[in-house]
């Protein structure tokens, strides 16, 4: 088990869902750690170094071993720091959250994040693409509390970006995606997700992130 005292840096971007998937699990761990903002416009040294095969954020460097990829150093942070478990013991439900966390990669994040981003010819299939990649991850996380059942785990910090960066951006897109109406369970998940205490206090300030994206939907 590491000790509290060794060395944590994670290099990421403070806008990044998948930066924050990091800085929430080290904060649901209690794990003391230093924070470098990344310009990806202007690559620091460090991050060329640490991560020179995607050079890409996040980068977690304990003890001057560099982890890229923020499912994995999710995984290597439970598995360092026992405490606050974040994967199930069982190696059946261990597996689903595995299969949950990568779903959401693979398929789910891609599908909003076009319906967000898309122009008036594609908008409506990837609008109902989203949707039922939505309708997918409502399925998933059944009459629970948390996809990790009564805590938070692996699954929900990877659907970070559903429970709080989807909100802004199809306010900013125009778009009714995630709703009380259309995903009543999901949406339930999304407030109690963003209202955890420790969640809320990781989060990027909304006005801010609203701001970064909207600049972004300009360009």
């Amino acid at each position: 088990m590491a000790s509290y005292h060794e060395e944590v840096i994670l290099l990421g971007k403070w806008a990044s869902p998948f930066s924050n998937r990091v800085d929430l699990a080290l904060k649901l761990k209690g794990v003391p750690y230093k924070y470098s903002e990344e310009d990806l416009a202007n690559k620091s040294a460090d991050l060329l170094r640490y991560n020179p095969v995607h050079k890409k954020v996040p980068v977690l460097v304990h003890n001057g071993n560099p982890l890229p990829e923020s499912l994995i150093i999710v995984e290597y942070i439970d598995e360092t720091w026992k405490n606050n478990p974040l994967l199930p013991r069982d190696p059946y439900e261990r597996a689903l959250a595995r299969f949950w966390s990568k779903t959401l990669d693979d398929k789910i994040l891609p599908a909003i994040w076009n319906a967000c981003w898309s122009d008036e010819n594609g908008r409506e299939k990837a609008v109902e693409e989203a949707l039922e990649a939505l309708k997918i991850l409502q399925e998933a996380l059944k009459d629970k509390k948390f996809f990790g059942g009564e805590s938070i785990g692996l699954v929900d910090i990877a659907a970070n970006f559903i429970g709080y960066w989807v909100a802004i951006l199809q306010e900013i897109a125009g778009l009714e995606l995630l709703t009380i109406e259309k995903f009543p369970k999901l949406y339930k998940w999304s407030q109690e997700f963003i209202n955890h205490p420790v969640i809320k206090e990781g989060l990027p300030p909304r006005d801010e992130l609203f701001a970064f994206f909207q600049a972004s939907a300009k360009k």
